[in-house]
């Protein structure tokens, strides 16, 4: 008798345990599916440069890379060309794309994809790393990327591969201070390394002056050579003239002379490109008398299709043994702000004299230019090649391998985000879009001054903690949010604007979600909408047309552009009224 009670008592703890245990599994079910899941997404950009500059046959447009692709560098091995740009906060860092005719290119991701080797974790969105260097080395058939880091303590970093198609190695940390450092290796196969600085101690003259110091590199060992320093440009083209941030310098060898190719003025209204040429990659560099060799700063503001800020550039030999140049530039809008950030651009470079000089880069930069001669065929936006112009890109998250478009801030989009039946699926963090910490929002850049970002939602938020929604960011201190969230028992939509790090919910309603909602953002230069539909074709506009004076550059400082954002946040602070 006594051990049938025993044994009674222990199959009700088994059942009360093995109910316990559904429960919970119950409930974490439940909250799993109260995750927000994004499908169909479509962004659409229709800007009126590409309608009323339509391409022929043997053209393409230029920039090359819309958007925030700034800071570019490239370099060539054979029949592939390989270019680089700065990424700052965004995670993977320095992205890296790949063509064969400098036409069509390839996105092949971040170099810097490994969150244990580089972790902007704390750092604010214009910080992590920027201005890269790539120069590939036919002596031991090897690429090098370059680039100052502002996280970690990490500072200079080098890393290298034999393909960059395959990934690359660890960082190496050099030992040397400034930014914009970039590679060069000589016909002996002697490597140097060129960057900005600020001059010696006590010898600065006047607010921007800077200098360009070389380094012999010790290729063996991967380090710059102690003692070996030196300055080789001292203010910019003319001392006495003051000239500010000479920075981002490139060398190059052609008919057994050096030229040192560099950005001065700023990356603002005044930005060109100078050069300078040498005897040896040491010195005594003496400038062009015919620089800047590319700008845009002596234009009208109020020039129509206006390019401007061009400089920052590096060279490469085309397909069709015709030097081309890549560098920096913005388009700004119709009340003249930089949404876009700064984007990628290209020209033909004529060095059949002496020193290079961009073709047309001394008068307003044009939408298009014509294809190195040989090239076929304009492939862009068609068979994975990077798109460019007007286009759509449409996402449906049904591949495993998310488009490299897709990107993270501060951490790995892998991190938060799943590929689920419905869509993706993204865990929210416990951290507030405005925090300097990892978001766990899923980022495309903005690549045009007029276009639609529309996204279908599941979700319903269990308290006015949790948000999902559609984020704009310029920074984590000026944005948009756009997102459901809960007020008591009830569900609403809200649009929330921060200005300087102060939030004010500008608009919010109530709505019912029967299955999903459907979430839009749509830009017509600095006018920016945010609409909802409940049944996923009627669109009711939420706070009318606001202003994108956050989402530039001009108010918002920094060096990005502006980013939109699939958002999940189980910290929100952005409450209905």
């Amino acid at each position: 008798m006594k051990h049938q009670k025993i044994f009674l008592l222990l199959s009700l703890l088994f059942l009360f345990s093995f109910n316990e245990i559904k429960i919970k599994d119950s409930l974490v079910k439940a909250q799993i599916g109260k995750m927000p899941i994004f499908s169909n997404v479509v962004y659409t950009g229709n800007d009126d440069i590409y309608k009323n500059n339509p391409l022929k046959s043997d053209e393409f447009y230029t920039p090359i890379l819309q958007g925030c692709y700034p800071d570019p560098a490239i370099t060539r091995k054979g029949d592939d060309y390989y270019m680089v740009c700065s990424s700052f906060a965004m995670f993977p860092g320095v992205p890296i794309f790949h063509s064969k005719d400098l036409v069509n290119w390839t996105d092949l991701g971040g170099v810097l994809n490994k969150v244990s080797e580089f972790n902007p974790h704390d750092t604010g969105i214009s910080q992590g790393v920027y201005a890269p260097g790539i120069t590939y080395n036919p002596h031991n058939d090897t690429f090098y990327m370059i680039v100052t880091a502002f996280t970690g303590g990490m500072g200079n970093i080098i890393v290298k591969t034999k393909d960059p198609m395959k990934g690359w190695g660890s960082p190496i940390k050099l030992d040397f201070n400034g930014i914009d450092p970039c590679i060069f290796f000589d016909d002996n196969g002697k490597g140097y390394i060129v960057h900005n600085d600020a001059p010696d101690k006590g010898k600065e003259l006047y607010e921007g002056h800077r200098v360009i110091k070389v380094w012999e590199y010790d290729l063996a060992n991967d380090k710059v050579i102690p003692g070996s320093d030196k300055i080789i440009v001292d203010g910019g083209v003319d001392l006495s003239k003051k000239p500010i941030w000479i920075e981002a310098p490139h060398l190059y060898k052609k008919d057994g002379r050096y030229y040192l190719m560099c950005a001065e003025g700023g990356t603002g209204d005044n930005h060109s490109e100078v050069v300078f040429v040498s005897d040896s990659p040491k010195g005594p560099f003496k400038p062009a008398s015919n620089n800047p060799i590319l700008t845009q700063r002596y234009f009208p503001q109020d020039r129509p299709e206006k390019v401007d800020w061009a400089g920052h550039a590096d060279l490469v030999l085309g397909p069709d043994n015709k030097y081309y140049g890549v560098f920096l530039g913005i388009r700004p809008n119709d009340k003249n702000r930089v949404n876009m950030g700064r984007e990628t651009f290209m020209l033909p470079v004529d060095w059949s004299g002496v020193f290079p000089v961009f073709e047309n880069g001394l008068v307003p930069l044009k939408p298009k230019m014509k294809m190195p001669n040989g090239v076929i065929e304009n492939k862009t936006g068609k068979d994975g090649f990077f798109p460019n112009g007007n286009f759509t890109f449409t996402e449906n998250f049904t591949s495993e391998k998310l488009d490299y478009r897709w990107i993270g801030l501060r951490g790995p989009r892998e991190n938060f985000i799943s590929v689920t039946k419905s869509g993706l699926e993204i865990k929210p963090f416990a951290v507030n879009i405005k925090e300097v910490k990892p978001t766990s929002t899923l980022f495309y850049r903005q690549q045009h001054n007029n276009f639609s970002f529309t996204s279908t939602l599941d979700y319903k938020p269990s308290s006015e903690k949790d948000l999902a929604g559609i984020v704009c960011m310029q920074s984590e201190r000026f944005n948009y949010v756009f997102g459901i969230t809960k007020k008591g028992k009830d569900t609403y939509i809200i649009l929330e604007r921060t200005e300087k790090g102060e939030s004010k919910v500008i608009a919010s309603a109530k709505i019912e979600i029967n299955k999903n909602i459907r979430l839009q953002v749509k830009a017509t230069g600095d006018s920016y909408q945010f609409s909802y539909a409940l049944n996923g074709v009627d669109f009711e506009n939420l706070g009318g047309s606001v202003s994108g004076d956050i989402l530039s550059t001009n108010v918002a400082g920094g060096f990005t552009g502006a980013l939109v954002g699939l958002y999940a946040t189980s910290t929100n602070d952005a409450y209905a009224e």
